[in-house]
């Protein structure tokens, strides 16, 4: 995927008026060295996405069609999100970009999604917008900013990618190894951990979807954080993940023969979901965060728990814990604290957008020990990237997600 940054393109370019083979009003724009279509409509502008705001009125009412487009659809959380939108009543798939597997049936992609009625594949260069309400973007982590930049500015946007996750530029670069592509945009960028920031991803035009340890470690201790329950040093997070939390790509360290029987450490001090969880604990806190985290790679297809180790306020009993996350997800569809001392398992959260959770008493005085699980590429990408759009559409927030966990 090409790299021309736009950022530098002379006013009129920036603005979709730069002639293409000379000709004004094209229905042709640049977008990270291609052109994308878009159809040109008298009145509606046709600019590179801009900062704006979507009003909280609903955008869609019951029973209207929103027409979908699946960006990097022959990843794993595209396949998600086409596994999701076959039950979904409002959400139609109009158009599917996977450059590598360009023009070929999705079905041939993705075999167990054969059923569905699908378009072919297209590069993203020949992706036509002009049909398309909205869109959820699997590219992967770099690409992700400068194709959102040149997207036509009505579409509503869920990215999947880390590139819109960190609010500071300068953080992001230090992380990803590159300077933000699109620092604009990451102004207007709203975090889309639903139960936590409903109401502004319900007014956002683009929304960066969470990875999946933040989610599942956010959901607990952001609640306790925020009612000061606990203390915000040694916060120790020891986090565990199916191989496809990896992606699809052909790599030597996923091979079967590498990960079976075995669980890995990778990231040691240095992975990436790092500094978006520091982020969300700060806000809850006011103050900044630093957490000791782990994350493991574990020979399992699907699934992610973290274990937390917390310690508690003082005065603060397990039970105040308890409470308080239960009080806090009473009402929520997909947050469920369990009872008693039944323990969170990745294979009761298989295939669904649950997050388990549940706490514990640690043998050592004032600590406590969390445990959530969830499924990486539901709650942990693509079933909340459909939750978050729903929410932007004005749509019932669990439309098309109430698909039970897969057991055995």
């Amino acid at each position: 995927m090409g790299s021309t940054a736009l950022g530098g393109a002379a006013p009129a370019a920036r603005a979709g008026l730069s002639p293409k083979n000379g000709v004004l009003g094209s229905n042709l724009k640049p977008c990270a060295g291609y052109m994308l279509k878009t159809n040109h409509k008298v009145g509606v502008p046709s600019l590179c996405v801009r900062a704006s705001v979507a009003s909280s009125t609903p955008i869609v009412k019951s029973g209207d069609a929103v027409r979908i487009a699946v960006l990097g659809a022959s990843g794993y959380t595209g396949a998600e999100i086409v596994r999701l939108l076959a039950n979904h009543p409002q959400f139609h798939i109009k158009l599917m970009t996977a450059d590598r597997k360009a023009g070929e049936q999705f079905g041939s992609v993705f075999p167990h999604l054969i059923t569905q009625d699908l378009p072919n594949l297209v590069a993203i260069k020949d992706a036509d917008f002009s049909d398309v309400d909205a869109v959820f973007c699997c590219l992967p982590h770099g690409t992700t900013q400068e194709i959102i930049k040149g997207l036509p500015w009505q579409l509503k946007i869920v990215d999947l990618s880390a590139d819109f996750r960190l609010r500071d530029i300068n953080e992001y670069a230090e992380w990803y190894g590159h300077s933000h592509r699109a620092p604009e945009l990451q102004e207007e960028a709203v975090y889309g951990l639903t139960e936590v920031l409903r109401d502004d991803i319900r007014n956002a035009r683009l929304v960066a979807n969470p990875g999946c340890y933040p989610t599942s470690i956010q959901l607990p201790l952001v609640p306790l954080i925020k009612a000061k329950l606990i203390k915000l040093n040694n916060i120790i997070i020891d986090a565990k993940s199916g191989v496809s939390g990896a992606g699809r790509g052909a790599k030597e360290a996923n091979l079967y023969t590498e990960i079976a029987e075995g669980i890995h450490a990778y990231g040691i001090k240095s992975h990436r979901h790092v500094p978006e969880i520091e982020q969300g604990l700060s806000d809850a806190a006011k103050s900044k965060v630093t957490i000791s985290f782990t994350p493991n790679l574990i020979c399992m297809k699907r699934g992610m728990q973290s274990t937390m180790f917390v310690e508690m306020a003082s005065g603060v009993t397990v039970n105040d814990l308890y409470q308080h996350l239960k009080s806090t997800y009473e009402g929520e569809e997909f947050v469920k604290l369990l009872h008693g001392n039944s323990v969170p398992q990745t294979r009761h959260v298989v295939g669904s957008n649950y997050c388990f959770m549940n706490i514990f008493e640690d043998r050592i005085p004032g600590r406590a020990i969390i445990i959530s699980v969830i499924d990486n590429l539901v709650k942990g990408a693509s079933g909340q990237a459909v939750q978050n759009l729903n929410l932007m559409m004005g749509l019932p927030e669990n439309m098309g997600l109430q698909y039970q966990p897969l057991f055995p």
